[in-house]
């Protein structure tokens, strides 16, 4: 009998593991808010309905053998509920420790991970976090002089995030000289944490399976963003790797991700994102489900993120991985759309009997395919595309970060 996978969210990625479990002959459930959901078009089985949605939550738990989340913003003690009573093969506990900067933070600290300074706000006079209510009681004066002070301390340039809920850039301001100190301080009307600005060289992402016993690493990507979004993710990386070795750094770097991810005892997937500045690195912020700079993995290495997620999920032995060729993933936002469309349409014209495509506008918001030699498109089916929104990626195997620049850069906006 098949086993099933049931997936908490319809996004892409959950639309990608889905797409690896049936590749490994495993059944998948979904359970989104959106009847268009992505990994709506993957599943074998849906369910619509809101996540906090204790009933949804637990139709989906019933028609699976195991679940996972590819959200993590997913209330946590709703998960608590539902951990004891089916088989959340991952747990919790990274989900939950996730959910709140200040507390991942602590944490990363507590097991072994070094971090940017930090600093809770807004507080009361001993120090503790305020709660929401508290900080929607502060007066616009009284936020400004909390953030002013720890400004002072902390010193330019640092930033000011919200404990939850960001992602993207969005809920975070960057402080750099007294005149962003009012502007910033309308954060605080709920719970967050200033941080030390970090002169960094680049930021990489560490991709971990953990299966309570073994624990595989994927290449280590080094991540370009552009206005706060993932742009590119490249391996091999300078300054990491090196004639397709790990260098001390990247060894380094990986086994302290390895080591807090055995001390914490967590399960299942993790992403750990650093920042990397000479032979240092420092915490930046994890996810327990795969990652945005992961999806080179699908077609750049020999076993992908979601493939070895279902690995854990489904009880097989996990593979280690190994980087096919070097690779440049490309994040296709809603203003992106278009070009990627047009490198489509141009790959399939005069492709044989039954393809029309005379134009971009031929090429359907859910490709998935090669479009020319080495060049593999992902459009993740979302039927509204707007600026800054995630509608597909493309990889280029084998590339390197030059040749992307001057053969394939242009053609983006």
């Amino acid at each position: 009998m098949r086993k099933r996978i049931g997936i908490i969210g319809g996004g892409q990625l959950g639309l990608m593991i889905a797409q690896a479990a049936h590749r490994l002959d495993a059944s998948v459930v979904v359970l989104d808010p959106a009847s268009d959901a992505p990994a709506f078009a993957e599943a074998d089985a849906r369910v619509v309905g809101a996540f906090d949605d204790i009933d949804a939550l637990e139709r989906l738990c019933e028609a699976s053998d195991v679940v996972t989340y590819e959200f993590e913003n997913v209330p946590g003690d709703i998960l608590r509920h539902l951990e004891g009573k089916y088989n959340i093969k991952q747990g919790i506990a990274p989900l939950f420790d996730s959910q709140d900067r200040l507390r991942e933070k602590d944490n990363a600290r507590k097991h072994g991970l070094d971090t940017p300074a930090y600093t809770p706000l807004p507080v009361v006079k001993d120090g503790t976090p305020m709660e929401e209510k508290e900080c929607q009681a502060l007066t616009p004066q009284e936020r400004m002089i909390q953030l002013g002070f720890a400004v002072g301390r902390m010193g330019f340039p640092c930033v000011l995030k919200t404990r939850t809920l960001g992602y993207d850039g969005h809920g975070q301001v960057v402080i750099s000289g007294f005149e962003d100190i009012g502007k910033a301080s309308e954060l605080l009307s709920v719970p967050c944490i200033l941080e030390e600005k970090v002169d960094f060289d680049f930021e990489a992402s560490v991709i971990m399976v953990c299966n309570g016993q073994d624990i595989i690493h994927f290449p280590v990507a080094r991540n370009i963003h552009r206005d706060g979004i993932l742009d590119l993710s490249v391996v091999p990386t300078s300054g990491l790797q090196r004639d397709g070795r790990e260098n001390d750094t990247c060894r380094r770097m990986t086994s302290a991700c390895e080591n807090f991810m055995k001390s914490c005892g967590y399960r299942g997937i993790l992403a750990i994102e650093l920042f990397v500045r000479g032979d240092r690195f420092y915490f930046n912020e994890m996810a327990p489900r795969p990652h945005n700079s992961g999806h080179y993995t699908i077609e750049g290495c020999t076993t992908s993120q979601y493939s070895e997620l279902c690995h854990f999920l489904l009880d097989m032995p996990l593979r280690k991985p190994e980087l096919i060729a070097p690779t440049v993933m490309k994040n296709i936002l809603g203003q992106d759309l278009d070009s990627a469309k047009d490198i489509v349409a141009e790959s399939l014209r005069g492709a044989g009997p039954g393809i029309e495509v005379s134009s971009s506008s031929d090429v359907v918001n859910a490709f998935c395919g090669e479009a020319g030699k080495g060049v593999y498109v992902h459009l993740y089916g979302k039927t509204q595309s707007r600026p800054k929104r995630k509608m597909g990626h493309m990889t280029f195997v084998p590339m390197t970060l030059d040749r992307f620049y001057s053969e394939w850069a242009s053609r983006f906006v």
